[in-house]
C-alpha cells in the first residue's frame, strides 16, 4: 500500500447526528471542527463530499467549512461511483499515494467499488465500539478501518503513511497550545506524509488515552509550558516537584517514566533552568569565560532576587549587587503562569514598598541598547537572529515618567512592551555591523551545552558606551517567526531528526 495522499470527509461523519429535523439549522457533529483543523495544514488533499440529495442548509453549511478551510467539495452519488474517482483523481492527481474516504455507513457494493480503484474506507464507528482494523483476506493492506472518534483519523494516517515508507520514517507526536501550533503548523512545519528528512508529524489528543498514541510515535516534541497550571518558587531547589501540570501533561510523563525507550525532545528537566528567571541569571554568569578571545565582553545583566519589596536594606542590596535606577523588575516564574510576564521598569527607591509584581521576584539591570534588541535562535546546529525595535534608553523613559510623578512603568511583556517609536535612521545594517557575531555564536553553543536543548532563543541587547553584549532573556521552543520558512522549517526538521538520531545511538550504545 501507498501512503495516504488524499482525504474525503462524508457529510455523515462531519455533521451531527441529531440533524435529522430538516427545519433546524444544521451543526457540526463533536470533533469535526478538531478534524477539519488538524487536516488544514497537513500537507494532504482534503475535500468535503455529500449526497446529491442533502438538504440546502447542510450543504451550504459544509460549503462554508470548505472555503473557511480552502477543501474541495466533491458530490458523491451511488449511481456514478466511477465519475465520483475521476473527479477527485482530476482535482488531486494521480500520483503515487492511496484516497481515503471517511464515512459513518457505506455500502458494500459501493465501497467495493472504491477498493478496488485503490482507495481506502475509514468508518467512524457508533458510541461504544471499539476501534480495529479490517483486512482483506490475502492482502497485507487494510480495506475497512473502523474508529470510534474522529479524534483518531490523524493517528490512523500517520500509521498507515508510515507502514507504506518503511522504517525509515520517524513519527514525532507533538503538543503545545493551539495558537502555538497554528503558527507552525501555518507554516508547514508539521505534515502528515514524511518531509524529506523522512519525519511525520501527528498532534497528540489529550482526549484520548495517551498510551495508545505513543505507540505509534518515536518521539515527542513538546512546549511543556503550555501545560503548567501553577509553580510553586519559593526555592529553586528540587525544581521539579515545585511545578503542577495538567492532568494529560501529568499522564504523558507518567508514561514515559514507565518507557525510558520513548524519546522526548526535550527532557522536561531540561527545560526547568528555563522556568526560573534566577537559575537562568546564574547560569548566564558562566558566559565570563567566552570574553578572553574579543575586544567585545558578552554576560547576563546584574540582578538581585528579591522575596519582600518592604525589607529595610532594600536600597542597600541594589547598589551591592551593581543595581541602579531605573531597575526592570520581574517575576521570578519565567512562563507558564498567567502572571508570568507582569513586570515593571522603576525608576524611584521608594516605589518598591507597593510595587505590584509577583514574588519573588528578579530586579534586573536597566541596560541602555539605543532601543535594539537582537534575537537569536538556536534550531539544533544553526543559529538564526532578527533585529527588533525595543524599549528606549533610561533617560527617554524617566522624562516620559515625569509627567507621572516617575511612578512604575507596569507592562505585560508579551503585550504591552513599552517600544520606542521615535523616527530612528539607523539601518539594519548598522545595527548588523555592530554586533559581535562569533562571540555570540560563542554563547550561543555554550547555552546549548549547557542547557542541553534542541530548540531556544535568547535576546541579545549592546550596551551604550560599553558595548557589552548582555543577554536579557532565554526561552524555549520559541517560534522563530522571524527566519524565513524555507529556511526555517528545513532547520526545523533537520535538529528534530538529528536529536532522535542521537537519542537512538546513545541508547543503542548502553545496550552494548
Amino acid at each position: 500500500m501507498n501512503g495516504v495522499k488524499g482525504i474525503v470527509l462524508d457529510a455523515s461523519v462531519l455533521l451531527a447526528t441529531n440533524n435529522d429535523d430538516e427545519n433546524a439549522n444544521p451543526s457540526l457533529r463533536p470533533g469535526a471542527n478538531y478534524i477539519l483543523r488538524k487536516l488544514q495544514y497537513s500537507k494532504i488533499f482534503t475535500a468535503i463530499s455529500y449526497g446529491p440529495d442533502l438538504s440546502a442548509p447542510k450543504v451550504r453549511l459544509l460549503q462554508e467549512n470548505a472555503r473557511l478551510y480552502s477543501y474541495n467539495c466533491f458530490v458523491f452519488r451511488s449511481s456514478a461511483i466511477d465519475n465520483f474517482i475521476s473527479e477527485v483523481s482530476l482535482e488531486w492527481g494521480e500520483n503515487i499515494g492511496s484516497y481515503m474516504h471517511v464515512v459513518c455507513s457505506y455500502k458494500e457494493e459501493e465501497i467495493s467499488q472504491l477498493i478496488s480503484s485503490g482507495w481506502l474506507i475509514t468508518v467512524l464507528r457508533s458510541p461504544g465500539k471499539a476501534s480495529d482494523v479490517e483486512y482483506c483476506p490475502g492482502t497485507e493492506s487494510p480495506s475497512k478501518i473502523f474508529i470510534s472518534k474522529l479524534e483518531e483519523l490523524p493517528l490512523t494516517i500517520c500509521h498507515l503513511n508510515k507502514k507504506a515508507m518503511g522504517k525509515e520514517v520517524k513519527t514525532v507526536g507533538y503538543l503545545m497550545k493551539p495558537s502555538r501550533e497554528e503558527d507552525f503548523a501555518k507554516r508547514g512545519a508539521f505534515p502528515l506524509n514524511p518531509t524529506p528528512n523522512g519525519l511525520i508529524f501527528v498532534a497528540l489528543n489529550y482526549e484520548l488515552p495517551i498510551s495508545w498514541q505513543l505507540q505509534e510515535i518515536d518521539g515527542v516534541l513538546h512546549k511543556a509550558t503550555d501545560d503548567i497550571i501553577t509553580v510553586e518558587m519559593s526555592s529553586s531547589l528540587d525544581f521539579e516537584n515545585k511545578v503542577t501540570y495538567t492532568e494529560g501533561m501529568q499522564e504523558l510523563q507518567r508514561y514515559i517514566k514507565c518507557h525510558p525507550d520513548c524519546r522526548v525532545i526535550d527532557p522536561f528537566s531540561n527545560i526547568y533552568p528555563v522556568l526560573d528567571r534566577l537559575k537562568i541569571q546564574q547560569i548566564l554568569g558562566g558566559l565570563e569565560n567566552l570574553n578572553s578571545k574579543s575586544c567585545s565582553k558578552i554576560r547576563g545583566p546584574h540582578f538581585l532576587k528579591v522575596v519582600d519589596f518592604r525589607e529595610p536594606k532594600l536600597e542597600n542590596k541594589l547598589a551591592d549587587a551593581q543595581l541602579s535606577l531605573p531597575n526592570i523588575v520581574k517575576p521570578q516564574v519565567a512562563c507558564g503562569v498567567a502572571d508570568a510576564h507582569s513586570m515593571a521598569i522603576v525608576f524611584k527607591a521608594d516605589s518598591y514598598k507597593d510595587l505590584n509584581v509577583p514574588l519573588p521576584a528578579i530586579v534586573q539591570e536597566y541596560v541602555d541598547h539605543s532601543s535594539t534588541m537582537f534575537k537569536f535562535y538556536v534550531v539544533g546546529k544553526k543559529i538564526f537572529f532578527a533585529i527588533k525595535k525595543s524599549t528606549p534608553n533610561a533617560d527617554t523613559l524617566i522624562k516620559l515618567a515625569v509627567e507621572k510623578e516617575l511612578k512604575p512603568l507596569l507592562f505585560d511583556s508579551l503585550k504591552s512592551l513599552p517600544v520606542d517609536k521615535g523616527n530612528q535612521q539607523k539601518s539594519q545594517n548598522e545595527d548588523n555591523k555592530r554586533i559581535d557575531h562569533e562571540l555570540v555564536t560563542d554563547a550561543a553553543n555554550w547555552l546549548r551545552r549547557m542547557l542541553d536543548l534542541t530548540i531556544f532563543g535568547f535576546d541579545v541587547v549592546i550596551q551604550e558606551g560599553t558595548g557589552d553584549h548582555v543577554i536579557v532573556d532565554v526561552n524555549y521552543l520559541p517560534s522563530f517567526k522571524e527566519v524565513p520558512d524555507e529556511v526555517a522549517i528545513l532547520t526545523f526538521w533537520e535538529a528534530i531528526k538529528e536529536k532522535l538520531t542521537e537519542q537512538q545511538s546513545t541508547e543503542a550504545a548502553i545496550l552494548l
